[in-house]
């Protein structure tokens, strides 16, 4: 491989307008398909596999007409205090919102507060329900802003008034700017890492180059595919961190192969074949992180998966293409102004801040082990208290009117009315359907935790009924779980007196399964994943310990930060710091997505790493030596890989949605600790105690594996590639180091 890609790195140098013409083309082309393409679908938010989705599939199927899914607004209204909601004008003033509610072609109905009886005991708080027929997603402007003009009158008459539901709720925010100051960031470290513009923005250009086609190319594949405008969320990120990340590298070899004295042909060339194998290597490790999102079963999480892995491998094959064909633009502006103003290349000298760090811990490789061994650990352990839910407009700030109209419905009618469950009955096998349907409701009604059940609704043909019960606790309390859990455990006994079949869902309901399930998923996740890429590490570096170390380190740092996570998010710690204005369960998906992309990210590192000590032990090092080698020419760049994703990750802090602060602190200390906490010090703590054992690994083994010369082994050996000559009309090719 590493031969292969030594004469494609020295090609694209040579031949670089053709390579950037290509890539130009390809960025025009996937815009055209993005511009021609129809507009992308709605998100869905289909769960199969769980009780919660096969209830809302058979409300669908039996009330048609009636969407499981269609929009809603709860309008919350307060009287003024020493009033009450009963009183004729406030009645007046809520019964001419609704009536101006009711009408729009997009409403399929709106409820009363007096009709429904949706008025709380003492008579202060009311709500009136809007339905429609539609998404929140397809409610037009006209429609909001007529439900909004309504509310402001009720205002102007003196009622506290909020909306929950989803109808005129606030989309989540990434930070506003997040990707700008996170840009800005990487661009500050890169220059301080390099010291040279040009170095520094050549990352940042073939990043943004690669996201822009690659998020282009998931608008132009949203329609055949199903691909949602929220699929490229997760593209972006991962395009853009790994996208830097990878030209980095070649980048910081090339310099590298320059201070040697080779020529900026034959350094693009080397830095390619060398740098470039890790990327292809580091890359393929995200691209199996990603796509084995598809293990939990949930589509919206698989398609976000693989079109984040497509982003990576655009990154991978810009990293290895575009980045030499620049460098052939300018293939002095890439090293520092202390070299060109000198004229002499002098890069990662032999005692360098990374050398002299390894050395400190190869002296001292115990404790350093048992230190960060311990420090990982003992953060670690609030994970043992980890509750999954899905925090939902409790964990909004207090600034939104849906956080508000929670807290108003919590005070007047009790915590769990925010929560209701829906119980869809199925009473086709009963005999008498209607009185199936009441001892449900009954046994429902009298059980422990259950406050109250509405009438039974039932659909045309009269086999299939929905009412809802009101929990007692809030949605998001452990209590209201175990009510769940316990309506479903007691419910063979019920259907077969009355040989009926009922399901529970509703959000409360669905949020729970939906936990469920992802932590059912995140054991098989890990063995998948863990698996391939402990394989594919065996491949990279000849090994049977180095690759099971990586994946220790991987998971202490994993458990480290998903720890931070539930101690700051669930626990409170520190919240106030990072503007958390209310505590609760950890975002169901949130361990699943910090597997995914830090695994990816934390054998990134690994490969870069440790690839540069695996080359200088092929290369005659002793093991010693070759940790030192690793870390004098990678230990930088490394370092500066993890800044750069922890400004990027930390911009989302930033956010006013719970669940962005939640995912922006967790992928930002994950970096954390596994760059400085993992990289830097428990991995070569490690390979000091293995000393040659880390290298070993069985003949018939090796044999079988497939040899890829990652670490350039061939490229030693000048006689065996014979270097294509530059071509004549090529300055930048002939040009002789400076030394």
């Amino acid at each position: 491989m590493a031969t292969f890609l030594y004469r494609l790195g020295r090609t694209a140098f040579r031949r670089r307008w053709y390579v950037a013409l290509i890539w130009v083309a390809v960025l025009a082309a996937v815009g055209f398909g993005a511009a021609k393409a129809p507009a992308a679908p709605d998100a869905s938010n289909s769960m199969p596999g769980i009780e919660s989705q096969k209830a809302f599939d058979l409300m669908e199927q039996r009330f048609p007409g009636a969407k499981a899914d269609g929009a809603n607004a709860r309008i919350v209204f307060v009287a003024p205090d020493g009033q009450k909601i009963t009183a004729a004008e406030n009645k007046k003033t809520i019964d001419k919102l609704v009536d101006e509610a009711a009408d729009g072609s997009q409403v399929a109905s709106a409820v009363s507060p007096f009709q429904a009886n949706a008025v709380s005991k003492d008579a202060t708080t009311a709500y009136a329900t809007v339905t429609y027929k539609v998404k929140a997603d397809d409610l037009t402007d006209a429609t909001k802003n007529h439900l909004e003009d309504a509310i402001a009158q009720a205002k102007h008459a003196g009622l506290t008034v909020e909306a929950g539901g989803d109808a005129l709720a606030t989309q989540p925010a990434a930070g506003g700017s997040a990707e700008a100051i996170g840009i800005a960031i990487a661009a500050v470290v890169l220059l301080i890492t390099f010291g040279s513009m040009a170095a520094a923005g050549l990352p940042l250009l073939t990043a943004v180059l690669g996201v822009g086609v690659s998020m282009a190319a998931i608008m132009a594949l949203s329609s055949a595919f199903g691909l949602s405008s929220t699929t490229g969320t997760l593209a972006t990120m991962l395009g853009l961190a790994c996208g830097i990340d990878y030209a980095v590298f070649i980048v910081s070899r090339y310099r590298e192969e320059r201070a040697k004295g080779h020529t900026p042909q034959e350094a693009a060339g080397l830095a390619t074949g060398t740098a470039g194998s890790a990327v292809v290597f580091a890359g393929l490790t995200v691209v199996i992180a990603l796509a084995g999102l598809s293990v939990v079963g949930i589509p919206m999480l698989t398609k976000m998966g693989l079109a984040a892995a497509g982003a990576v491998m655009v990154g991978v094959f810009i990293a290895l293409t575009l980045v030499p064909a620049l460098l052939g633009f300018w293939p002095n502006a890439v090293l520092s102004r202390r070299s060109r103003k000198r004229g002499r290349i002098k890069e990662g000298g032999e005692n360098n801040g990374g050398s002299r760090w390894a050395r400190f811990v190869l002296r001292r490789p115990v404790p350093v082990l048992l230190a960060s061994v311990a420090g990982l650990g003992a953060l670690a352990v609030p994970v043992m208290d980890l509750q999954l839910g899905m925090p939902g407009a409790e964990a909004k700030p207090t600034s939104t009117t849906e956080r508000r109209a929670y807290d108003d419905l919590a005070k007047g009618f009790g915590p769990g009315f925010n929560g209701p469950l829906t119980i869809v009955v199925d009473a086709k096998g009963a005999a008498n359907p209607k009185a199936a349907v009441t001892t449900i409701e009954k046994k429902i009604k009298a059980t422990d935790g259950v406050v109250s059940v509405s009438p039974a609704r039932f659909n045309t043909a009269g086999d299939t009924a929905v009412f809802s019960a009101v929990p007692s606790t809030a949605p998001t309390d452990k209590k209201t779980q175990d009510l769940v859990k316990t309506i479903r455990n007691e419910r063979p006994a019920t259907e077969a007196s009355t040989r009926a079949e009922f399901e529970v869902t509703g959000t409360t309901a669905l949020n729970i399964d939906v936990a469920q399930k992802t932590q059912n998923a995140l054991i098989p996740y890990l063995i998948v994943v863990v698996g391939l890429a402990i394989l594919l590490l065996m491949v990279v570096f000849r090994s049977i310990l180095v690759p099971i170390k990586a994946a220790v380190g991987f998971l202490l740092s994993v458990l480290a930060a998903l720890g931070s996570v539930v101690a700051v998010f669930q626990w409170g710690w520190l919240a106030s710091l990072l503007g958390v204005e209310t505590t609760g369960p950890i975002m169901s998906m949130m361990p699943i997505f910090l597997v995914g992309i830090v695994f990816g990210l934390a054998m990134d590192y690994e490969v870069f790493l440790v690839a540069r000590m695996r080359e200088a032990y092929v290369h005659g090092d002793s093991p010693s030596r070759a940790v030192q080698s690793g870390f004098r020419y990678s230990a930088r760049v490394v370092v500066a890989a993890a800044l750069i994703m922890m400004a990027v990750f930390s911009g989302f802090i930033g956010a006013g949605e719970s669940m962005i602060k939640m995912i922006g602190f967790g992928l930002a200390i994950a970096v954390m600790f596994d760059a400085f906490v993992v990289r830097m010090a428990f991995v070569p703590a490690v390979l000091a105690l293995l000393g040659k054992a880390a290298w070993w690994m069985p003949r018939w083994l090796d044999r079988i594996l497939p040899k890829v010369d990652v670490e350039g082994e061939a490229l030693t050996q000048q006689s065996a590639i014979a270097p294509a000559p530059p071509a004549h009309d090529d300055p930048a090719a002939r040009e002789p180091a400076r030394v």
